[in-house]
């Protein structure tokens, strides 16, 4: 228990050379980072743990630069702007040197378990002991070496330490999966929609065989087997793209398809912000009310919850009101971009178009369409002291629409790939209220754990 386990501090469970600072700006200035060549580590990586890299340096530059570099076990903390983010590095991650906003922490791996480390500086405990001794006015600063080193930790027995990395770091790692699963399913929905509707591949494929085969009833399309499995179709749904094109204002598309203002497609609404001074807005409010800033940690385009709530009143406040569950939204400003598909009824402020979508577009066809068009949507925004892409800039931009029964299909064919991620993210949301009402227990010895042998 942790009345039992002696405590240390930082320091003491650090390996020699076990604090590493990165390099001053003049050792690594931005004209010698390069595209290619050895990977730089910078703050997002501590912030996020993500390994994709923007920088790299040249060997000679990392000849120079190398007492910089992480190795396994290394603990990287982001100690300026965004403080105390930690990733560990693990044995798979690139070798590479870290900028001058990481620190090094290298744990003497016989006193103490990395991922145990980890998981002190990362609980609500160990975090505070970070940034609460930071200095800085204009840019806040990690705190100094030796304050850093005097930080006191619990430390148990290395079997235990490791007990409890492992349970903490299964909920962790399934939340990882469940990151990448979802990272898979949206890219095959995503390829789908590019196969279907900007290449036009079924179009084409019907193009290049037309009149080699007889349609049948169970062959409508006249395509051979082999070229629908290759294509991964189905004779039905291939047989609701046409065999030929047209011109028309947005080029060459599928004949029989539209060109419209997406204005008319789908209603595109704004939203507002009821007074903050008014309680009665907001004081024990139930309906989901969301701004940008919900959306900048989401690992999915599915909004699940919002940081704040409205009453009845505060709706009544908003022309939109609250939106049905299944509505599109794109951040309007601050910045311009955002997308995800409301999983609840939700009310929006201002930094936001709504897209309410129907048969005729659908909002996964739609979610896709934003994507594949964000570079049209971002050149008509406007704007001084930051872009904002305004409904009546947004509403004229040309979509291509397939007939309501090919949308009907697509909509089938990728609704199953939207609810699965919509699940995990739910299973990942219940796993890390678990992993986050268990850590601060796990790490003080209120709840303990058998080591295993």
């Amino acid at each position: 228990m942790a009345g039992e386990w002696p405590t240390a501090t930082l320091g003491e469970v650090l390996g020699p050379k076990g604090y590493i600072r990165g390099p001053f700006g003049s050792a690594l200035k931005r004209g010698e980072l390069l595209s290619e060549g050895v990977p730089v580590y910078e703050q997002q990586h501590a912030i996020y743990s993500t390994r994709e890299f923007r920088f790299f340096i040249g060997k000679e530059k990392y000849r120079e630069l190398a007492r910089f570099t992480v190795q396994p076990n290394d603990l990287i903390i982001s100690c300026s702007g965004t403080l105390g983010r930690v990733s560990v590095i693990r044995d798979g991650d690139p070798i590479g040197v870290i900028s001058q906003a990481l620190l090094i922490l290298r744990p003497d791996t016989a006193r103490i378990d990395p991922t145990f480390l980890f998981y002190i500086l990362s609980s609500p405990a160990g975090f505070h002991s970070l940034v609460s001794v930071s200095t800085g006015s204009v840019q806040v600063n990690i705190a100094k070496r030796s304050v850093i080193e005097s930080i006191e930790i619990n430390l148990p027995p290395l079997a235990e330490q490791k007990a409890i990395a492992a349970v903490l770091g299964a909920l962790d790692d399934k939340i990882e999966l469940n990151r990448r699963m979802n990272a898979t399913l949206e890219a095959m929905a995503r390829a789908l929609f590019q196969s279907w509707f900007v290449d036009f591949d079924p179009v084409r494929l019907r193009l290049s065989y037309g009149g080699q085969v007889r349609p049948t009833k169970d062959n409508p399309a006249g395509l051979p087997a082999e070229a629908l499995a290759k294509a991964g179709l189905d004779p039905a749904t291939a047989a609701l793209f046409p065999d030929s094109f047209q011109d028309s204002e947005a080029g060459h598309i599928p004949k029989g398809w539209t060109v419209q203002p997406v204005g008319e497609v789908v209603d595109c609404v704004g939203g507002g912000t009821p007074s903050t001074a008014e309680p009665k807005y907001w004081e024990g409010g139930t309906h989901h009310w969301t701004t940008p800033k919900d959306f900048s940690s989401l690992q999915a385009p599915v909004l699940l919850d919002t940081d704040r709530k409205l009453t009845d009143a505060g709706i009544a406040k908003i022309s939109s009101g609250l939106l049905p569950a299944g509505t599109l939204l794109l951040s309007s400003r601050a910045p311009v971009g955002y997308l995800a598909i409301a999983a609840m009824p939700v009310a929006i402020n201002q930094g936001f178009i709504a897209l309410k979508c129907n048969d005729r577009a659908s909002n996964f066809f739609m979610l896709n369409w934003c994507q594949t068009n964000m570079a049209e949507i971002e050149s008509r925004a406007t704007g001084t002291t930051f872009a904002e892409i305004s409904k009546q800039n947004f509403r004229p931009i040309p979509v291509v629409l397939p007939p309501k029964e090919l949308m009907a299909a697509f909509t089938a064919k990728v609704a199953p790939l939207y609810a699965q991620i919509t699940a995990n993210l739910h299973q990942s949301r219940t796993l890390a209220t678990l992993r986050d009402t268990l850590l601060p227990k796990l790490l003080s010895g209120e709840v303990a754990i058998a080591p295993t042998l």
